[in-house]
C-alpha cells in the first residue's frame, strides 16, 4: 500500500500507509479488494432521479461508465446528487429551487470527491441545472474530469404534429382561451412526453449539452446521442475509459475551458437560438475556471453569427431530429467552414478541428442546419439590452419574436402567479408589456423561468402582440418578445421596482436599449423593499448571498 512503485495519486491520502487502515477497512466493505484499492479511484457522479424522464436513464449509463473505467484500470466510486425538474416545478413555487439547485449541485460534487481525494470525476448529467452544475464543479475541482448528457427524450407523435413539453405548455394556454377542449388537452397531455430523456427542443437542457461539447468537456457527438438510443450505454462506457487517459495524460478542465472555448460556445448557443439560460450558466462556469466572460461577449457572439439551425421553440424540428443531422458536430462544421469557430483542446485528447475533420459528413438532403451562407436569420438568437430599467443589462429573447422594437403600456405584477392568473383571465391585451417583477436571484428567490406565463400568451395568440419584461428568467421553450435577467433586480433596488401601472415602455433590439418613458428615479424615495419572500432554509441562505444575474446568479463573491 506504499504506493512507491507508482506516480502517487491523490486517493492515496485516504488509502495508503499504516494510518489509513481504518479507512481501507471500511473500503473494504463495500467490495474493495487489496487489487482494486491499488488502482486510482474514480467518481462516477449522476443525478439520476425517477421524477421526470429528463434524469431516468442516468443510474444506468453510470454502471456501464464504471466499466469502462474498471476495463481501464481504476476502480469506480458512485456518487448520487439531486435535480430539480423544470417541467414539473414551473408556474409553482418549487420553481424557485432549481437555480438555487445548480449551486447544490455544484457544491455537492465537489464536497463528495473532495472529501474522499479521489483521482478523477466523470458527471452524468440529465436537466437544465445538473448540465451546468457538472461543468462548475470540474471547472472549480480542476482534476481530471469530464461530463456526459443522458440525452434528449424522443419527441412525442400526434396525428402528424412531433411534440415537445412546450406543445403541453402552449396547449394550456389555448384551453384557458377555450380554442383547445379537455379532450385536445389531454391528448396533447399523453403524447407529448414518450420516455426517458431531457426536454426534446433546443430548450435549456439541449442548449447546456451542446454547450459542454463546445467547451470541450464532453467527447465530441457523445451528448447528441438521444437517451433511449441503445448505443448510449456504449458511450457511457467510453467515457469511463476516457477518463482514465485523462488521468494518465490530461488535459485539465481548465485546459479546455480557455476564453476561445466560452467564445465557441456562446457562438453554438447563437447559432442554434439556443435557451438564454445559456449566458447565466456560461457565466456561471467562466467564474468558476478563472476565465473573463461578461455580457458583452455573448452580444459580440450574437451579433456576429446567424441562426442556421431550424430548432423548435421557434423552428421545426426537435434534438433527436438534429442527432439524425449530425447534431452538434454538424452546426460546428457549418460555423468551421464560414471561419466562425477557434481551435480549442477538448477532452478526447484532440482539438476541435481534428475532431470535426474526423467526424462523419452530415446525411445528404439534411436540412435541419444550414450552411452559413443560406442561415435562417441573419443573426443569433438574443441581444443584449441596457437603459434606464437595466442599468447592469438583460436579453432580449429574438427566437420568433418576427421583431425586436415594442413600446406600451405597462401591466405590473408583482410575481409570475399573478400575472399567470391575469392571462388566464383574458385581462392582457394586445400592445401590452406584461412586467413580472420581484423574480430576481435574490427576490425570488431563485429566479423563477416564466414559461407558464409565455406559453399562456402564445396559446391564446398574444405571442407576437404582446412583450413581457422580467427580472427572473425563460425556459428555452420560449419564444415571443420577451427580456428577461433585468438587473439590478427589484429586490435589490433596481429601476423595474419604481414601475407603476400605465408607464409608457420602449423596447428597442436595434438601438439595444430598454427604457421607461417616465422619470423612474423621482419615484425612488417613495420606495421600500418588499419583505423577503423566504425567512428560513436553503432559500434565504441563496437570497442573502446571490449575486447579480448580470454576472452569471454566482453565489461564490470576488
Amino acid at each position: 500500500m506504499s504506493g512507491s512503485h507508482r506516480k502517487p495519486l491523490r486517493s492515496d491520502a485516504i488509502k495508503s500507509g499504516p494510518d489509513r487502515a481504518p479507512a481501507r477497512a471500511m473500503l473494504r466493505a463495500t467490495g474493495l479488494d487489496d487489487a482494486a484499492l491499488r488502482k486510482p479511484l474514480v467518481a462516477v457522479v449522476h443525478t439520476w432521479s425517477d421524477v421526470s424522464p429528463c434524469n431516468l436513464n442516468l443510474r444506468d449509463l453510470a454502471a456501464a461508465a464504471a466499466a469502462g473505467v474498471r476495463a481501464a484500470g481504476g476502480t469506480p466510486v458512485e456518487f448520487n446528487t439531486i435535480a430539480v425538474t423544470d417541467g414539473i416545478a414551473m408556474g409553482t413555487a418549487g420553481m424557485r429551487a432549481s437555480l438555487v439547485s445548480r449551486e447544490v449541485i455544484a457544491d455537492s460534487i465537489e464536497l463528495a470527491v473532495e472529501g474522499h481525494c479521489l483521482d478523477a470525476v466523470l458527471v452524468l448529467c440529465g436537466c437544465d441545472k445538473t448540465i451546468p452544475a457538472a461543468a462548475m464543479a470540474l471547472a472549480r475541482m480542476d482534476i481530471p474530469g469530464l461530463a456526459l448528457y443522458g440525452g434528449s427524450i424522443a419527441h412525442g407523435v400526434l396525428g402528424a404534429r412531433h411534440l415537445t413539453v412546450q406543445d403541453v405548455f402552449e396547449a394550456v394556454g389555448a384551453h384557458g382561451a377555450g380554442t383547445l377542449d379537455d379532450a385536445g388537452l389531454r391528448a396533447v397531455e399523453t403524447h407529448a412526453c414518450p420516455g426517458a430523456g431531457a426536454c426534446g427542443g433546443q430548450f435549456t437542457a439541449n442548449t447546456m449539452a451542446m454547450v459542454l461539447t463546445a467547451l470541450g468537456l464532453s467527447l465530441p457527438g457523445a451528448n447528441d446521442v438521444p437517451a433511449t438510443d441503445p448505443a448510449k450505454r456504449a458511450i457511457a462506457q467510453r467515457c469511463g475509459e476516457q477518463l482514465m487517459q485523462l488521468l494518465a495524460h490530461g488535459p485539465l478542465p481548465r485546459e479546455v475551458l480557455t476564453p476561445a472555448a466560452f467564445r465557441n460556445a456562446a457562438r453554438m448557443v447563437a447559432a442554434t437560438a439556443g435557451s438564454t439560460n445559456a449566458v447565466l450558466h456560461l457565466l456561471a462556469i467562466a467564474h468558476e475556471a478563472g476565465v473573463a466572460f461578461t455580457l458583452e461577449d455573448f452580444e459580440t457572439a450574437s451579433r456576429s453569427t446567424p441562426v442556421i439551425a431550424d430548432l423548435k421553440p421557434a423552428g421545426r424540428y426537435t434534438a433527436v431530429e438534429l442527432s439524425a443531422a449530425g447534431g452538434t458536430m454538424t452546426v460546428a462544421r457549418m460555423l468551421h467552414q464560414a471561419g466562425m469557430l477557434e481551435d480549442t483542446p477538448t477532452v478526447s485528447g484532440r482539438g476541435l478541428f481534428a475532431e470535426l475533420a474526423a467526424a462523419p459528413p452530415p446525411p445528404e438532403g439534411q436540412d435541419v442546419v444550414r450552411p452559413v451562407s443560406a442561415p435562417l436569420k441573419p443573426r443569433g438568437g438574443f441581444t443584449i439590452l441596457y437603459g434606464n430599467l437595466a442599468p447592469e443589462g438583460c436579453i432580449l429573447k429574438l427566437a420568433g419574436a418576427g421583431r425586436t422594437q415594442f413600446e406600451g403600456p405597462a401591466r405590473v405584477f408583482e410575481n409570475e402567479s399573478e400575472a399567470f392568473a391575469a392571462v388566464q383571465a383574458g385581462a392582457i391585451r394586445a400592445g401590452d408589456v406584461v412586467v413580472i417583477r420581484n423574480e430576481g436571484p435574490a427576490g425570488g428567490p431563485g429566479m423563477r423561468e416564466m414559461l407558464a406565463v409565455t406559453a399562456a400568451l402564445v396559446g391564446r395568440g398574444l405571442g407576437g402582440s404582446v412583450a413581457l419584461i422580467t427580472d427572473g428568467r425563460f425556459s428555452g421553450a420560449t419564444h415571443g418578445v420577451m427580456v428577461g435577467h433585468i438587473a439590478p433586480e427589484a429586490a435589490r433596488g433596481g429601476p423595474i421596482a419604481l414601475l407603476r401601472d400605465g408607464d409608457a415602455l420602449r423596447i428597442d433590439g436595434a438601438m439595444r436599449r430598454i427604457d421607461a418613458l417616465v422619470d423612474l428615479e423621482t419615484r425612488r424615495g417613495g420606495w421600500t423593499p418588499r419583505p423577503p419572500t423566504v425567512t428560513r432554509g436553503a432559500l434565504a441562505k441563496y437570497a442573502r448571498m446571490v449575486g447579480s444575474a448580470a454576472r452569471g446568479a454566482i453565489t461564490e463573491t470576488e
